[in-house]
Order: structure tokens, then sequence, then C-alpha cells
């Protein structure tokens, strides 16, 4: 018996759960923090992310090897998610580099990268564990989003700056590189860009 689907949506549930109780809970999240204390929150929560994604890595690459795609993709259409790919790591560069435009126009860069990421992986695999993995992810953020938009901005800490713009898509696309010709296929197997 393969256990990597049960522990794919286990991991589903817990990390992208968690993930959303600002969105599906956020008195009981707050209760819960004052309850604990930010730090024994903070440590808790991230134990539990991480259990999650462990499970989702792990589970994955098990029903992965066990169910077959569903129908092929062309190669061409391969090359193009790749590139599509790009602006997904400029997204989650923003989140984190300051003062950039990114951040400071779209508000919540991160959830648009992840939905970005989603939907392009969806694009080129179609096994059962990729519609579960990547669909969960893509609603997932589809939900996030909209919910995020719905609260009041964040006031602005500082302006930004051309200079923090042009170095969240320098990071932005170092890692893309360092991810599409290197850690993609050592960590999954699938070289983006190879044979």
């Amino acid at each position: 018996m393969n256990l990597g689907l049960p522990a794919l949506l286990a991991g589903l549930l817990l990390f992208l759960g968690l993930h959303s109780l600002r969105m599906l809970a956020p008195t009981w999240r707050e209760a819960q923090r004052s309850r604990l204390g930010e730090g024994r929150f903070k440590g808790l929560y991230s134990l539990v992310s991480i259990a999650g994604f462990l499970l989702i890595l792990w589970g994955y690459a098990q029903a992965r090897a066990f169910y077959p795609p569903l129908f092929s993709v062309p190669t061409g259409l391969r090359h193009a998610v790749a590139l599509l790919l790009l602006p997904a790591f400029w997204l989650m560069a923003a989140a984190y580099v300051p003062r950039n435009h990114l951040k400071v126009r779209l508000q919540h860069p991160m959830t648009l990268s992840v939905k970005l990421w989603a939907l392009a992986h969806l694009l080129v695999n179609h096994s059962l564990p990729d519609l579960l993995m990547f669909g969960g992810f893509l609603i997932w953020s589809v939900l996030l989003f909209r919910d995020a938009r719905r609260r009041a901005p964040a006031p602005a800490t500082s302006p930004a700056t051309a200079m923090g713009t042009v170095l969240t898509l320098l990071v932005g696309t170092a890692a893309y590189g360092a991810f599409a010709f290197w850690l993609h296929g050592a960590w999954l197997g699938v070289r983006p860009f190879g044979a």
C-alpha cells in the first residue's frame, strides 16, 4: 500500500489549514496567541508548519511515483512555463526585500507568487498528486489573496525606492537561476531546462 497520497493530503491540511487561520478563524487565532504568548505561539506554529511541509514533500514524492500522468505535455510548453516562473520569483523576493515598488503596489506579493507558481505547475503536471498539491495551493492562494485584499492595508513604513525594486528583481532572478538550473533537479529530480 502506498502511503504517499494520505501523507500528501495530511500535509496539505496541516500546512494550508494552519496558514488559513487568519482567514477562517481570526478570533480563535488571536485567543491562542494571547493564551500561549507570542514566542510559544510562533514556535508551535513553526513546528506544525514544518511538519506539514515535510509531509507534503514526502507524500508528493511517494505518490508521484505511484500515480502516472493523466496525459503528456509538449516539451515546448514546459520551457514556456519555466520562464513564466521568473515573475513568481520576483514576487517572492518582493515579500522580503524592503522598500520595493512591487510590495507597495501589490501589498501581498508572496500570495501572488504562490498563485503563479501553482498555476504554472498545473499547466505541465497532470497526475492525481499534482492536481491535489498544485491545485490545493492555487485555490488556497486565491482565497487568501481575496481575504487579504478585504482587510485594511497596513500602513507603509517607508516609501518604495528604485534601488529596492532593482534589488528585488536581482535577488528574484538569482534565486530563479539557482533553482531552475540546479536546485530543482537536485532536490526534485526534474530539470526545467534539461532533457
